[in-house]
C-alpha cells in the first residue's frame, strides 16, 4: 500500500481535477470557486480573511478578486467607519456561479465517497480533521 502522503496528494489531486474541470465549463479559473464557496455564507469579508479561510497568499487572493470583479461575480466596496479595508460581497451573477459552484462541489463529494458507508465517511472527517489541526498548532508555534 502507498504512504498516507502519497494518498492524500493523489486524492486531492484528482477530486480538485474534476472540479477545476466542471468550475472551467461555467467560466471560472482556479481558486475562484473556493472563494465563490466561502463568500455564500461569509459575504462581506475582507481580503484577508477569505485568504486565511481558502489557505491561499493574501496577494493571489487578490489577483483572484480582480479577476471576479472584472466579470461580474463580486463588488468590492468600503464599509463605514472603514476606509483602508475593501470587503467583497457576490454580484447576482457571482451568487448564481456560487450555487453552480455548490452543485458540483456535491456531486464531486458523493462520487469521491460513493464506496464508503456512513461511518467511514464520518471517521475520514475526524481523522483528516486531526491532520489539519495538527498544522495548525504547529503555525501557531
Amino acid at each position: 500500500m502507498e504512504s498516507v502522503h502519497y494518498l492524500l496528494m493523489k486524492a486531492h489531486t484528482r477530486l480538485n481535477q474534476t472540479i477545476l474541470s466542471q468550475a472551467s465549463e461555467i467560466g471560472l479559473t482556479a481558486g475562484q470557486p473556493k472563494i465563490l464557496e466561502y463568500l455564500m455564507t461569509h459575504e462581506g469579508s475582507d481580503q484577508k480573511t477569505i485568504s486565511k479561510y481558502c489557505e491561499i497568499r493574501q496577494s493571489t487572493v487578490g489577483n483572484i478578486l480582480l479577476g471576479m470583479e472584472k466579470h461580474g461575480l463580486i463588488k468590492r466596496k468600503q464599509i463605514e467607519g472603514n476606509r483602508r479595508s475593501l470587503y467583497v460581497f457576490l454580484t447576482d451573477k457571482g451568487r448564481q456561479a456560487a450555487t453552480d459552484m455548490a452543485f458540483i462541489f456535491d456531486t464531486c463529494e458523493h462520487d469521491a465517497l460513493k464506496y464508503l458507508t456512513t461511518d467511514e465517511i464520518e471517521q475520514l472527517k475526524i481523522l483528516l480533521n486531526k491532520i489539519c489541526m495538527k498544522f495548525e498548532t504547529d503555525i501557531k508555534e
